[in-house]
């Protein structure tokens, strides 16, 4: 069959159009953008580069696969607050204390991936890392550390101590996987109900214990400045004597000095023709 010649030139832009087309397809297939906060795992039929793809453009064999990691800080929390934690539902730590007494723990950890270990990770973990190594380290570490410590310890002060703890032995066994830990925090810690209204008890009888000390600290205080004050008054008053003993006349002067404005104060003037003026008397 003879095509015309209109036919022959659609038939050569059809073929031209699909084989555009097709270079366009493979092109794009050929090229790959790790997103900012990821890193790529390269994998070509199987085979893991040991060096994985920065953020940007980047171009790849067409039949290779390219995996994004995230490197960016994440959090992991397990707790007795549903719809709270990672996992669905109540998600708590329950260990054992130093005198075997069962307690909830509600805690978070902030971790990230690090960049250089990503290709590691895939390839003998895989994507599901966070299961398969962080939450079962958390719940091991978290039991061998509240072990050493008391109840009445995880409910004071220590508890900051034992988010230390955890940190420092919870560090290296990720860090060895190839995952940062940023850090460790420990939330909230649930005690047996009448374990922790005996703790309450006696922390109220040592704050009011520490409020009578200092009542008392005061009222010595007192005591003493009125010793003090007594001691003054008594030197004052011997000096006052003293100084009477040596001049009588100075007591005089004294009760003149007081009468001097005293209403009733009558003045008389010396001699025979004396008389009595009265102070105040146009008053």
């Amino acid at each position: 069959m003879t095509l015309t010649r209109e036919q022959r030139t659609f038939a050569i832009l059809v073929t031209f159009v699909v084989v555009i087309i097709i270079a366009v397809a493979l092109l794009f297939t050929t090229i790959v953008t790790v997103k900012a906060g990821h890193v790529g795992v390269y994998n070509e039929f199987g085979v893991v580069s040991d060096i994985e793809m920065q953020p940007g453009l980047h171009f790849k064999a067409p039949w290779a696969g390219v995996e994004q990691m995230s490197v960016q800080t994440k959090e992991y929390t397990m707790t007795f607050t549903e719809g709270e934690g990672a996992v669905k539902g109540k998600d708590t730590i329950s260990a054992l204390t130093k005198e075997g007494l069962t307690v909830d723990l509600d805690i978070t950890i902030l971790y990230k991936l690090q960049p250089d270990r990503a290709n590691v990770i895939y390839k003998t973990v895989g994507k599901s890392y966070v299961s398969v190594i962080v939450r079962p380290q958390i719940r091991t570490v978290i039991r061998e550390v509240v072990a050493k410590y008391e109840a009445k310890q995880l409910y004071s002060e220590d508890r900051e101590a034992v988010a230390l703890e955890i940190f420092t032995k919870l560090e290296p066994e990720l860090s060895s996987r190839g995952i940062i830990l940023e850090r460790v925090l420990l939330r909230h810690i649930q005690l047996p109900l009448q374990l922790t209204s005996s703790i309450e008890q006696k922390l109220v009888a040592e704050q009011e214990a520490e409020r009578m000390q200092f009542v008392l600290q005061k009222e010595h205080q007192e005591a003493q400045r009125k010793i003090i004050e007594a001691g003054g008054i008594k030197n004052s008053t011997m000096i006052v004597q003293e100084g009477l003993a040596k001049a009588p006349e100075y007591l005089t002067y004294l009760w003149l000095q007081k009468l001097e404005n005293h209403e009733s104060v009558v003045y008389i003037m010396e001699g025979e023709m004396g008389l009595p003026i009265f102070k105040n008397i146009d008053g």
